[in-house]
């Protein structure tokens, strides 16, 4: 499967979405708390999102993916 980055970081409500490239399926979105979250702990690099080497883009989508599947899986875990 193939991805592409979708950010829009420069806006007062920015966020971020992966999309399936052959479909434009939505398959994950990060909106302004988890950018902020990124950024605090320097896991949000821009020079990598807008990078055109592929190997650049495919760690940036795993790590973004690997984030937010840590991030909904949270609540589960506070619980117990």
């Amino acid at each position: 499967m193939t991805y592409l980055i979708d950010a829009w970081l420069d806006r007062p409500h920015p966020y971020l979405r992966i999309l399936h490239r052959e479909t434009g399926q939505v398959c994950a979105v990060l909106e302004e708390d988890a950018l902020d979250e990124l950024r605090d702990q320097g896991d949000l690099d821009v020079n990598s999102l807008s990078s055109c080497e592929p190997g650049v883009q495919k760690e940036m989508v795993r790590n973004l993916f690997l984030f937010c599947y840590a991030r909904a899986l949270r609540p589960a875990c506070e619980l117990h």
